[in-house]
């Protein structure tokens, strides 16, 4: 066409208008519909309404369009249209009058619906059939469907009706039933990748994989927002995708900073941990969106300790995030995930984005498993690392002039703790559980456990047949090692599964309850002022409404 200057110039088309699919080789990632669809076809096994539901840009009025040329080539009714006649070119051009598309967004009313379903009694006029294309058939009012009920049900011979949703679950019951319903997967960034690789190299544009592997991951399954957001990479990169600009266009992190951030919190090093929030805002990046990134490479992390064949496949900075899979253990890497989900949900009552999510990151720094009281003083004023309790006692030791005056001694090495005394018999073993330091389902294991037998080098534990799930490799792990620790490293643990004897520490410490609770009702029972009142006004007490003194509600 020419411009107003009288030059010759062409109409640019979007990417995801011009590499929309014309055929069902041509689709991404719904493999599962395409084969049953097809053999319908090649069986001659129509049926006269179809229901096509996902997400966004996955292709559903696409597959719907190439439904219609399959009906409608000239060729006879096949899963592989020849694209080539009068009706499939008229098809792919938005032109072919037996094919009427409609918006349900836009013609949500009765009227609307009867005056398709009137013009849908009428042959077609070219084609071998009429197909009536519904999108987001969902917005469609009660009594549009209603209307279209009974066509729907017994149609016409000559009609198709494929109706497409993002929320199949408005629609009513009544029409779900009376068609052949078929779910379009979202597509996987691997799969979005390769199709972005396949466009661009025929449209003869350099692109960097990482700059694809970063587009993929932000079109979150939509194949249509992929290639809109490859469009606008294009024109910021003027004409070359590279991972910096796209990385810039999105407002993403850039994976060296997420890992320098793990790297400082496996430091305990707070200054290095706080220097890239303010790196990030210098370089006028999205912090949610780090958040959100953060959290993506903790479960890249817990899928490598978890099942490391899941990202045998995925080479973005694979080996880095191997390293921190052995580095991190599985608790760490888990507390930190939920930190970064819980701190992205708080961003907005942060007194600034910046502040919250320096907030977020000293959380993972406070609450690491790691942080031990050496860690905590390296990164505190000293003063402030001191344990209270030697606070306390010096203050008692020495005059208030002398405190103000003399430093404070070095404290006196803690002599090493005594032999633990060995268990007389299964009496023991709640006191003993009660001094291991145990957590989550270990200490749950050793609660439901009983003391068999011990006899200094060999320690036999039973536990009740309801509660042998407890018997996981890693918490019996954890349980023989706090017991190697307070017995000694030579020390056999042994798991007996069979029948209880009641003396399990969750048995022991229920007894106790119950006792006192019956004394706390007895004492109520018998006092003077309650039996008068029970007496008095034919009152009654209600034993589960007395507890005990010290008791936690």
């Amino acid at each position: 066409m020419s411009d107003l200057f009288g030059e010759s110039s062409q109409v640019a088309v979007a990417l995801a208008r011009k590499w929309r699919p014309r055929r069902f080789a041509d689709l991404t990632g719904q493999e599962h519909v395409v084969q049953a669809l097809s053999n319908a076809l090649t069986q001659g096994r129509l049926h006269h309404a179809y229901l096509f539901t996902g997400t966004r840009g996955v292709g559903k009025t696409t597959l719907a369009r190439i439904l219609a040329k399959c009906l409608n080539c000239e060729t006879g009714v096949t899963p592989a249209p020849c694209g080539e006649c009068s009706a499939c070119r008229q098809i792919d051009a938005g032109r072919f009058v037996d094919l009427l598309e409609l918006d349900a967004a836009s013609n949500t009313g009765v009227d609307n619906m009867r005056e398709v379903l009137d013009n849908a009694q009428y042959a077609p006029t070219v084609g071998r059939y009429k197909v009536y294309i519904i999108d987001e058939v969902h917005m469609l009012s009660k009594p549009a469907f209603n209307s279209m009920l009974k066509t729907l049900e017994e149609p016409p011979e000559h009609v198709k009706f494929i109706l497409a949703t993002t929320d199949p679950q408005k629609i009513p019951v009544t029409v779900l039933s009376r068609c052949l319903q078929f779910n379009l997967k979202p597509m996987t960034p691997a799969q979005v990748t390769q199709r972005l690789a396949h466009v661009l190299e025929q449209e003869g544009i350099a692109a960097e994989p990482a700059a694809l592997n970063l587009l993929a991951r932000a079109a979150n399954g939509s194949m249509r927002d992929a290639l809109s957001l490859t469009d606008q990479a294009i024109a910021h990169g003027s004409g070359r995708l590279e991972a910096a600009g796209v990385q810039a266009m999105l407002g993403t992190v850039g994976q060296d900073y997420l890992f320098d951030i793990l790297d400082a919190l496996e430091r305990q090093d707070a200054d290095g941990l706080l220097a890239q929030p303010r790196r990030l805002s210098e370089r006028g990046l999205s912090l949610s969106a780090a958040l959100q990134d953060l959290g993506g490479l903790l479960t890249r992390i817990a899928l490598a300790q978890a099942a490391p064949d899941a990202l045998a496949d995925d080479g973005q900075d694979a080996a880095r995030v191997q390293a921190f899979a052995g580095r991190l253990d599985a608790e760490t890497v888990q507390l930190y995930y939920q930190i970064a989900l819980n701190g992205r949900r708080d961003l907005p009552f942060a007194p600034d984005e910046l502040a919250g999510f320096s907030m977020t990151l000293l959380r993972m720094l406070a609450f690491a498993p790691a942080a031990d009281l050496a860690v905590q003083s390296a990164t505190r004023p000293a003063a402030l690392a001191v344990p209270k309790a030697r606070i306390t006692q010096a203050a008692a030791e020495k005059p208030q002039a002398l405190r103000a005056t003399e430093p404070e001694p070095d404290p006196e090495p803690e002599p090493e703790p005594a032999a633990a005394a060995l268990p007389q018999s299964g009496q023991d073993w709640p006191a003993i559980v009660a001094g291991l330091k145990l957590g989550g389902m270990a200490r749950m294991l050793a609660d439901q456990c009983e003391l068999k037998s011990f006899d200094g080098g060999a320690m036999q534990l039973g536990l009740a047949e309801a509660h042998k799930h407890l018997l996981d490799k890693i918490y019996r792990e954890k349980l023989e090692a706090a017991l190697r620790g307070r017995f000694g490293a030579a020390l056999k643990v042994s798991f007996e599964v069979g029948a209880s004897t009641g003396q399990s520490p969750v048995e022991v410490r229920a007894r106790a309850r119950a006792e006192q609770q019956a004394e706390a009702v007895a004492a109520i029972e018998t006092d003077p002022f309650i039996r008068d009142l029970v007496e008095q006004f034919d009152a009654r007490v209600d034993p589960a409404s007395i507890q005990s003194l010290g008791e936690k509600q």
